[in-house]
């Protein structure tokens, strides 16, 4: 009887011992649609896609650069406005009624 109890005894404490656990965030998603930004402005631009009025920032874009930007959340064929404003907020470009599939080019200014 002593040996069963030992037994369920180290049984029980190997059951209740560390585990090796991974966790994740789940799969990273893959953005649909690409947006090639060329800013001339002579100084950064914040990029923003705006969907049913809610502002996403997307990217800052250095000064008479270019950058190829990822867009996720916003669904291919996605009717949108683009929106830049100049790093000191002296000027800010719209774009509206942009459909966003595949990759978009939009120049500032």
């Amino acid at each position: 009887m002593r040996a069963l109890l030992m037994g369920l005894a180290l049984l029980a404490t190997a059951a209740c011992g560390p585990r090796q656990v991974e966790v994740g965030s789940g799969a990273a998603s893959q953005a649909e649609v690409m947006l090639n930004v060329t800013n001339n402005f002579s100084q950064a631009v914040s990029v923003y896609v705006v969907q049913g009025g809610n502002p996403m920032f997307v990217k800052l874009v250095a000064a008479n650069a270019t950058e190829t930007i990822p867009v996720r959340g916003v669904a291919s064929g996605s009717t949108v406005t683009l929106r830049g404003t100049v790093a000191d907020g002296s000027r800010t470009v719209e774009k509206t009624g942009v459909t966003l599939s595949g990759s978009y080019s939009w120049t500032l200014p």
